[in-house]
């Protein structure tokens, strides 16, 4: 098994005023925006373009614009999934790409149990991880 590269992406699908957060099917109780690692030769725009179609089957284009915020954190990965990782790497770079949509939409499930829509304040809150509390939280800050 190749190693993952200690880079991912976020992007946070939503609309004026609702952000779609999908649960994990590893654990039920989490919830998150879409997320995925870079592979090798990828940058990170084509990272999120294929994490977000495997994910929700949504394609860039036609009117679906992708856009990178420019925002990055660095994160610890949990000790229990270093192993996916090169020996000795412990933290991860992920970058903060967002997808705007004009009103919510059933997305394809691949990935994950189920799917909801909710509003910032709602999302910030069940959101599973403190970098996806985070980044809706810069989305909160800017609408």
């Amino acid at each position: 098994m190749a190693h993952k590269h200690p880079e991912s992406v976020l992007i946070l699908i939503h609309t004026r005023d609702r952000v779609l957060l999908l649960q994990r099917k590893d654990n039920p109780d989490f919830w998150q925006s879409v997320t995925g690692s870079l592979e090798a030769g990828e940058n990170r725009m084509q990272a999120a373009t294929r994490e977000l179609e495997e994910e929700t089957g949504l394609v860039v284009g036609n009117g679906l614009q992708l856009v990178e915020t420019g925002h990055r954190v660095r994160f610890e990965i949990y000790p229990h999934w270093r192993h996916r990782y090169r020996p000795g790497v412990t933290h991860n770079w992920e970058y903060e790409f967002r997808l705007c949509l004009p009103e919510p939409q059933q997305v394809r499930l691949t990935e994950h149990l189920d799917q909801c829509w909710l509003p910032f304040g709602e999302a910030r809150t069940r959101a599973g991880s403190w970098t996806n509390r985070d980044a809706i939280g810069r989305l909160i800050n800017t609408e």
